[in-house]
């Protein structure tokens, strides 16, 4: 057994203890260019892992003037959704061997445009952009500098580069429909501060699907805290509506904790539904009945875009998921 010493082991380190050359050792840690034996590669794996040998990834960029590194910019790291999303595109990259930096644009189109530009600096391999809403199209500075680019859940107006984000038409649809499956004929809709990204098409697609009656619009910020400060003060008013579809699961919880503090019950006098499908969804008072973003394919369509140039392809579907929020009974 080789004895480790405190000196950080090298190529060649390995190469003595594997009894084969330091060339056999980098085709074997880069999986090429050339073949190696399998008796071989497993020596020299069986070497590496004794003297605990990593490669040196800033060696290894300057060679093949690759870096290894994607960036992805998330929106907003602290929603449940999009550390959901995250989760998903870097468990992918990871299937490629790509490490994952993540920035956080906090909702800012500012910070999120700084972000491409310090990911640009570090020589990203290429960027996963989970935009702001309203931001310009930075995917065009990253493509300027020859940078694959890939936006993923939301593209700005205007953006060229590929995207991809579920079939958020089909999934408003399929909501108002269950809704009206339990005998509801005015459905109101929770929308953000704004019409920007999906949620403004989430809105269009309600406002198409419920034509002809009165249903309400309303609108707060993508915050539990705002959601529940709202529909707190619409039940004093006695506002509230019967029947809720909201654009987000953080909207979506605030309703039902201040349902519940008002003394509302839910399903019987307020039915809800919501667009997002995050993991927290399972698990409010009553269970909430979601159209489940596809976050793993739409992660893996990203991924594929981004490292092997696949076609574009249709919005994957979200599915209802149905549970007790909506008025359906538990199985």
């Amino acid at each position: 057994m080789t004895k480790r010493t405190g000196k950080t082991p090298t190529l060649a380190d390995v190469a003595r203890a594997a009894g084969t050359s330091t060339a056999v050792v980098s085709y074997v840690m880069n999986n090429g260019p050339r073949p190696v034996a399998a008796a071989t590669r497993e020596r020299v794996l069986a070497a590496a892992a004794e003297l605990n040998y990593r490669p040196n990834r800033i060696a290894r960029a300057l060679r093949s003037r690759t870096t290894g590194v994607v960036g992805l910019i998330l929106a907003d790291a602290s929603n449940p959704y999009f550390g959901a999303l995250a989760r998903h595109i870097e468990q992918t990259l990871d299937e490629h061997e790509k490490l994952t930096l993540i920035g956080n644009a906090g909702y800012s189109a500012d910070r999120q445009e700084h972000l491409v530009d310090r990911f640009l600096a570090a020589q990203v391999d290429g960027l996963v952009i989970v935009s702001a809403d309203g931001g310009t199209d930075v995917g065009a500075q990253a493509r300027q500098a020859g940078v694959p680019t890939v936006y993923v859940h939301n593209q700005p107006a205007g953006g060229q580069g590929p995207s991809v984000t579920a079939d958020n038409d089909a999934a408003v649809r399929q909501a108002v429909d269950h809704l009206r499956g339990h005998g509801h004929t005015r459905i109101a809709f929770l929308a953000g501060p704004q019409d920007a990204g999906p949620v403004g098409r989430r809105r269009a697609t309600w406002e198409e699907a419920v034509a002809g009656t009165d249903a309400l619009l309303l609108r707060c910020a993508y915050a539990r805290a705002a959601a529940a400060a709202l529909t707190g003060r619409l039940i004093g008013e006695g506002a509230m509506p019967q029947a809720l579809i909201t654009a987000t699961d953080e909207q979506a919880i605030g309703v039902l904790a201040a349902a519940r503090a008002h003394g509302l019950p839910a399903p019987d006098r307020l039915a809800v539904i919501s667009l997002d499908g995050t993991p927290d969804s399972a698990y409010t008072a009553p269970a909430l009945t979601v159209t489940e973003q596809p976050l793993h394919a739409m992660a893996r369509h990203a991924v594929a875009l981004l490292l092997d140039s696949a076609s574009p392809q249709p919005p994957p579907p979200a599915p209802l998921i149905l549970r007790q929020s909506c008025g359906c009974t538990p199985v």
